[in-house]
């Protein structure tokens, strides 16, 4: 599956990037906020986006709105610290498939992807 991940911090984005390899995904592009994650959306078409909320420039929640006003049936999972119910709830209003918490663990990513697509992700459960 190609996967674009978002997120304003480069630790969280290789801490994604990591993550998703090992569920043997394609990290095909990175951006640092919304409006690159828009730009890299519309050239990619990734089948998956991990989106923060809170970003600059943009932040996750007016990304989602755009990239689902470029394809209605894009696939965004927001990574979201505790303590912002009420962003995440947004974000879900605007379109998101699912978050997940942060610090992000393997097995609620998994979990969260699975959920979107309807199926089973991962090759081999630990």
């Amino acid at each position: 599956m190609k996967v674009l991940v978002v997120d304003d911090t480069a630790f969280m984005r290789m801490v994604l990037r990591s993550l998703l390899e090992q569920m043997s995904h394609d990290v095909i592009a990175e951006a640092k906020n919304g409006k690159e994650a828009v730009d890299l959306y519309s050239r990619f078409m990734p089948d998956l986006v991990t989106m923060d909320i809170t970003m600059p420039e943009m932040d996750g929640i007016e990304a989602v709105k755009q990239i689902k006003m470029i394809n209605k049936d894009a696939k965004i999972i927001m990574c979201s610290a505790m303590g912002q119910r009420q962003m995440v709830l947004d974000a879900i209003r605007s379109g998101a498939s699912d978050f997940v918490i942060k610090p992000i663990q393997k097995e609620r990513l998994e979990e969260a992807i699975d959920k979107v697509f309807g199926f089973k992700t991962a090759v081999a459960r630990n």
